[in-house]
């Protein structure tokens, strides 16, 4: 027999979604733990499928981004533009979040729209530590896109914009 939850349960309940939210933004990573081992779902979402862990990785929030891996988050859950954790990573350029979402079996070829991968996004945003980290880990140089572009030519691309 389920038992009903009242409007104010309800409000209550997206209440304290907003802060777990928040927190992630933030780094509030203690508080958002509390939060976890108290029953908040490792792999909220919000209105637009950004995880918890894709908010903390696009945030550069390294400590809470591991705290929720070590708490069961998926590592490649996809927002709702299809883009994974990974990839919103090497947009950021944040190094130590790319080798982190990589030790917990991110995949490295992810196409994250439009035939776009990780590298691609790394090298299309002029990351260059994150290129090279990323080649360094195996990946794909020969990966095209939807337009026909591969890695290795945004690459190239890329570095020669670099020294403009």
């Amino acid at each position: 027999m389920q038992t009903a939850v009242s409007e104010a349960e309800e409000k209550r309940y997206a209440e304290l979604q907003e802060l777990a939210l928040d927190y992630v933004r933030s780094g509030e990573t203690e508080s958002l733990a509390a939060m976890v081992r108290h029953g908040l779902p490792v792999n909220l979402a919000d209105a637009k499928g950004n995880t918890l862990l894709m908010l903390a990785s696009y945030n550069g929030q390294l400590e809470t981004a591991r705290m929720l891996l070590a708490a069961g988050a998926q590592v490649d859950r996809r927002n709702d533009r299809g883009q994974t954790p990974l990839g919103g990573v090497a947009f950021k350029g944040y190094e130590e979040i790319v080798v982190l979402l990589l030790e917990h079996g991110a995949d490295i070829e992810a196409d994250n729209g439009g035939g776009m991968t990780p590298l691609m996004f790394a090298a299309l945003f002029g990351r260059a530590k994150v290129v090279d980290l990323l080649k360094a880990r195996g990946a794909s140089l020969q990966r095209r896109n939807r337009l026909g572009l591969s890695a290795g030519f945004m690459v190239r691309v890329s570095r020669w914009m670099a020294r403009l």
